[in-house]
């Protein structure tokens, strides 16, 4: 099968660049010729101040994307394309290059983006959906993307004019989304359900169960608000001396946690800053459980997927795509998301009890190997693929008798 990828790489690297990658090899290692159209943020660095003043138009329709695009289509004619991210320098205009070559889409939503121009369901630390029900604009007044106002404008001029063309509808043929939870958004919002699949992402290589004796809790991401930072540290200001903290990333609120945990003799936590993933593998293979505080919906975590193929259980925030992965006294534990009581609560009871943490792992190992390995997500994507390239040539060919038709009655 010959399958052209699409993604615009970010700055800051994160899970959707991961699933990106990983997706590009197992599809290579499987033997299928993989062509790849990609656009990276830092190319922006290298605009003038005249061409910075063109991304609001290049965000809604990026001419270059298209013809460049619409070139690779014609000269190689894949039997598919698989979208990952357009945002900011691709544009949705490659959607429209696909649908006028005739060639099937296959969209992964990894965030909420087409619903929220924030992306993430978050505004003033708590979930919000407001765009879902009303109008998208209201999201400048707050400035949902980046706490920028004209930033969001572009953002939300960019989801209106493709709105309004039916970009969604009608030049995407099969969404991807990566939890039951996350369709029940799009859904909502008026996306068809029967476009929509769900497929998990998964971790590959596989890194192996752990095998040594965990000796402490661990935290892995960014060091931010929204990813419940602030109330994990609160929390464990009331856990004795001998509950060990480790906290692997970095981010807006670093310095200031440190300093904190510092200034108050907090010796139990510490803070390894951003490491390699090899790194952040080794370290879960030591913790006793990983503690996932995020105050986002979140869509598919790549650190709970982790721990859980090392054999690790989650304390998770009992809110959006969480609910659904962790599974309350067989592979983790829930707690409220932003309430400190009950996370120092359910972190203690965690500790205090070593052995159930242990079967709780072990549970988590067999979840891993039952949904989210490499074999299990190739299958469902290439079921995938086959669907909407039979679908479309099913569609191409209800055209052709339309137009023969039209013809032999003029």
């Amino acid at each position: 099968m010959k399958i052209a990828l699409v993604h615009n790489t970010y700055l800051e690297q994160g899970g959707e660049d991961v699933v990106f990658w990983q997706e590009r090899r197992l599809l290579r290692e499987a033997g299928h010729q993989v062509l790849e159209y990609q656009r990276f943020n830092h190319e922006m660095d290298q605009y003038s101040a005249v061409r910075r003043l063109t991304m609001i138009g290049r965000t809604v329709w990026a001419s270059d994307s298209y013809r460049e695009f619409t070139t690779l289509l014609r000269q190689s004619r894949p039997d598919v394309v698989h979208v990952h991210n357009t945002f900011p320098l691709i544009s949705p205009s490659i959607l429209w290059a696909c649908q006028r070559e005739r060639v099937p889409v296959v969209h992964t939503l990894h965030n909420y983006r087409l619903l929220c121009p924030g992306a993430n369901f978050i505004r003033d630390g708590k979930p919000c959906e407001d765009c879902t029900q009303g109008s998208i604009w209201q999201s400048v007044a707050h400035g949902c993307y980046r706490d920028s106002r004209p930033q969001t404008a572009a953002v939300a001029l960019m989801l209106s004019v493709h709105r309004a063309k039916k970009t969604w509808t009608h030049a995407v043929d099969r969404y991807i989304v990566l939890t039951e939870f996350a369709k029940s958004r799009y859904v909502n919002a008026g996306f068809a359900p029967e476009k929509i699949s769900v497929k998990p992402n998964c971790v590959d290589p596989d890194p192996g169960k752990r095998t040594g004796e965990p000796a402490y809790a661990l935290f892995v991401g960014r060091v931010s608000e929204q990813k419940g930072v602030p109330t994990l540290l609160k929390a464990w200001r009331q856990l004795p001396k001998h509950c060990a903290l480790r906290i692997v990333g970095d981010g807006p609120f670093s310095e200031e946690m440190e300093s904190q945990v510092r200034s108050e003799g907090l010796s139990n936590i510490s803070f390894t800053g951003r490491l390699p993933r090899e790194r952040v593998i080794e370290e879960m293979k030591s913790a006793r459980f990983v503690v996932f505080p995020s105050q986002l919906y979140e869509n598919m975590p790549l650190t709970i997927i982790e721990a859980f193929a090392c054999g690790v259980p989650v304390l998770a925030s009992k809110l959006g795509a969480m609910q659904e992965m962790v599974s309350q006294d067989r592979t983790g534990l829930f707690f409220q998301a932003g309430d400190v009581e009950d996370l120092a609560r359910t972190a203690k009871l965690a500790w205090e009890q070593p052995h159930y943490m242990r079967q709780l792992g072990d549970n988590a190992r067999a979840e891993y190997e039952a949904k989210y390995t490499a074999a299990a997500n190739y299958r469902q994507l290439m079921e995938i693929y086959r669907q909407v390239i039979v679908d479309n040539a099913a569609q191409d060919g209800k055209d052709c008798v339309a137009e023969l038709e039209e013809v032999s009655s003029v």
